[in-house]
């Protein structure tokens, strides 16, 4: 399942990503960024995606022709921006919240 979040601010848009970027739902966001402003810049974040496919990757060598910028803060996202040669920086650039964190840092609250 693929969970994706927009958010436009100060002439970016932002798509963050979730889940399993692969088939149709890869072709779904290709279709969303095709869609949007040419003019704002684009950020696409892949620190929760979980699995991509070829057609998920061809999706982001698509985006990246765009030129589109790629935030990866784990292991596995980076490892896709260096494979696919994708710009990519380490931290977000949005002040987007994340599910169930009270703090916005990327980190959710320890159970007691």
């Amino acid at each position: 399942m693929l969970r994706v979040q927009t958010q436009e601010l100060d002439g970016t848009l932002t798509c963050r990503l979730e889940g399993r970027f692969t088939g149709r739902g890869a072709e779904e966001v290709r279709t969303l960024i095709t869609c949007c402003d040419s003019k704002l810049e684009l950020v696409v974040d892949l620190t929760d995606v979980m699995f991509i496919d070829a057609i998920g990757e061809e999706v982001l060598l698509f985006v990246k022709r765009l030129g589109a910028e790629f935030v990866a803060e784990n292991s596995y996202s980076r490892d896709v921006c260096e494979r696919l040669q994708l710009p990519f920086i380490g931290k977000r650039k949005s002040n987007m919240q994340v599910p169930g964190n009270s703090d916005g840092n990327g980190h959710r609250p320890r159970r007691r």
